[in-house]
């Protein structure tokens, strides 16, 4: 597993580890990082199959799978508590590891993420599946950013998006892989037993996130015995990316509150 750190140093600093969405890269949290590392060791990792991490994506374990991952960097580095932040995917990820082994995580950070599959994200699953296999690796990048971004952002950021289609071609992590995660997204059902996770959450959602609709969340917070909702009108899948100020200072005000040290 290939992880970057960020931020503090000391083997006792105050850690956080962030785990991005489908696409797996340990860079989708660069506008995160410099906000994070003031005040936390920030662990960054690509996915097993993506990036330089590389590999297969094992074809039975689905999220559990991927949650073992993780606990590899964690004993890589011995790390005895954490605060887990995940998009998507991610979230998924942190659900998983605060089932099996509460006693590592400390906070919890949902980002887009859900306790069950939404039938609507079913359906957008489907296209991207459908355009990968009759279209090719180059439409499915293509249609990426309209399931992460509002459309007035893409308009705005045509330059970077033309960039991030050349990178993700260049750096496709393989349909198998993309495949097995899908299937591994779509599998992953926790619902029943929300209520058996007691790290204190943060939920945050958005109201046009075309991807995952927000009632999901509003599920997670429902469940989740110490959860609180942070609803952003806009910003869709990828708020963490359009909206990167008011969403860290939201992650920083949940992690560090006012008279906590920190």
């Amino acid at each position: 597993m290939h992880y970057d750190i960020h931020g503090l140093t000391a083997p006792d600093a105050p850690t956080i580890l962030l785990s991005s969405g489908l696409g797996g890269s340990g860079a989708y949290w660069t506008p995160q990082i410099a906000a994070l590392a003031e005040k936390f060791r920030v662990i960054t990792y690509d996915h097993r199959g993506c990036g330089r991490t590389g590999g297969t994506v094992p074809e039975e374990g689905g999220i559990a799978a991927m949650a073992d991952d993780v606990l590899e960097i964690v004993e890589s580095l011995n790390l005895q508590k954490f605060h887990l932040m995940g998009h998507a995917l991610g979230g998924l990820i942190g659900l998983d590891l605060a089932l099996r082994r509460p006693d590592l995580i400390d906070r919890l950070i949902l980002v887009n993420a859900w306790s069950k599959a939404d039938p609507h994200s079913g359906r957008c699953f489907d296209v991207r599946l459908e355009l990968l296999n009759r279209s090719g690796v180059e439409a499915f990048v293509k249609a990426q950013p309209l399931f992460l971004y509002p459309g007035w952002w893409m308009s705005e950021n045509a330059e970077r998006l033309a960039a991030d289609d050349a990178h993700g071609v260049a750096h496709f992590q393989g349909k198998e892989n993309v495949t097995r995660r899908i299937a591994a997204l779509r599998a992953f059902d926790v619902d029943a037993r929300l209520s058996e996770i007691a790290a204190r959450t943060l939920v945050i959602a958005t109201r046009d996130d075309l991807l995952v609709p927000y009632p999901r969340s509003l599920r997670l917070v429902e469940g989740l015995p110490n959860a609180t909702l942070s609803l952003m009108e806009s910003g869709a899948h990828a708020v963490n990316v359009v909206f990167p100020q008011a969403f860290n200072q939201r992650i920083l005000d949940f992690l560090v509150p006012a008279g906590e040290p920190g």
